[in-house]
């Protein structure tokens, strides 16, 4: 049984963009307890990344592209 919301896409793109959040602010708490010039710029551009997808969804939330409008 589906519970209340489970199809509303905008409440998945909530959750999916909370989690992405939770995962780019643990890569960068993690870039200063390492001391590795390629492992911090692998984890800022991997926060970067991720970063895009949750505008993406910001996106499509709104709207706010031809892409994401009927």
């Amino acid at each position: 049984m589906m519970a209340p919301g489970d199809n509303d896409p905008t409440h998945r793109t909530r959750k999916m963009k909370q989690r992405l959040e939770e995962t780019i602010n643990h890569l960068r708490e993690d870039i200063d307890k390492v001391d590795d010039p390629q492992f911090k710029a692998m984890f800022e551009t991997s926060a970067e990344v991720l970063g895009g997808l949750c505008k993406a969804f910001d996106h499509y939330e709104r709207k706010s592209e031809s892409a994401w409008r009927p």
